[in-house]
């Protein structure tokens, strides 16, 4: 199937793909699958008593992707998908989500993604996810990713949700249970402008000994738009836990991180910190003697800061 310029945009900005990859694939476009393709070692199939597809990772897999890429082009879109990913024991894969909204009218278009995610015994993940909004109609766009991630015993997943911009209107929940011996970093990148609002929730429960979580948040506000981070992170058993939230307010943005820590272990390590303001006065000086604009000199610095 062909696609035309407008998803063609869509898919570059949220997944970097330039054309239909050849391995396994699921693209989902206005509420309905219209490419799936498996591999020998990924299997992609559709639910059959909900709207959503099975990632079927084989055991052992290596050096392999699957994209599963959600395109909404129309106004007036709600739609409802629910997905489980499995990465089998020993697997090594990258997972490529993310969802981009082009609303050309006046209604509201909604995309809510429910994703679980199992990492088997010794198996690795990377998992990006990019939610990117855009189109010339007065009409909203709304984006509320739901993921919980189980880790099996020594298993390492890498995971980058990053919000570019357009998005008006964002409720993220994020939940992981940790086994013993797993290794979980987030990386979390958000940019709102105008009158946007962004919610983002995170629970890390550490219940194995020997597992650790590393969450990063980096955000910019700016115009009048709204975020709130509320990452917290339980440890049951001996484990280790690092939150650390760092953010940039521009003209009138606001923002509030309110991270949380929570011993349930004796030998649990658990830290946190967090950093809100402007950009530094000098560092826009020090570019501006480049022969930057003002503006151009922000626009660099928040490239390197949301990178």
């Amino acid at each position: 199937m062909k696609l035309n310029a407008i998803e063609n945009e869509l898919l570059k900005n949220i997944a970097d793909l330039h054309k239909i990859p050849s391995g396994a694939v699921n693209i989902r476009k206005n509420g309905e699958g219209i490419i799936r393709h498996s591999s020998a070692n990924i299997e992609v199939r559709p639910k059959t008593d909900k709207p959503g597809i099975d990632v079927i990772i084989a055991p052992g897999t290596k050096n392999e992707a699957v994209h599963i890429p959600v395109l909404i082009t129309m106004s007036g879109v709600v739609d409802v998908v629910y997905n489980t990913i499995i990465i089998g024991e020993g697997a090594d894969v990258t997972v490529v989500a993310g969802c981009g909204i082009h609303n050309p009218g006046s209604k509201k278009s909604q995309h809510d993604g429910i994703h679980e995610i199992i990492v088997k015994k010794g198996a690795k993940i990377r998992y990006l996810e990019k939610h990117y909004g855009e189109g010339e109609g007065s009409g909203e766009r709304v984006l509320n990713p739901q993921t919980l991630v189980i880790m099996e015993q020594d298993s390492m997943a890498e995971m980058e949700l990053v919000q570019i911009k357009g998005v008006d209107s964002t409720v993220r929940d994020t939940k992981a249970k940790l086994a013993e011996g797993a290794s979980l970093i987030i990386t979390e990148r958000l940019l709102t402008h105008q009158n946007q609002e962004a919610v983002s929730d995170m629970t890390i429960e550490l219940n194995g000994r020997g597992s650790n979580a590393k969450v990063v948040s980096r955000s910019v506000a700016k115009d009048n738009s709204k975020q709130v981070f509320r990452p917290i992170v339980i440890a049951r058993a001996s484990s280790k836990g690092h939150v650390e939230c760092d953010s940039i307010i521009m003209d009138q943005g606001k923002i509030s991180s309110t991270p949380a820590i929570t011993a349930e272990h004796p030998d649990a390590q658990l830290t946190h910190e967090a950093a809100i303001g402007r950009i530094a006065e000098e560092q826009l000086l020090k570019l501006m003697t480049l022969g930057l604009s003002e503006e151009e000199a922000e626009d660099v610095i928040l490239r390197g800061f949301l990178q």
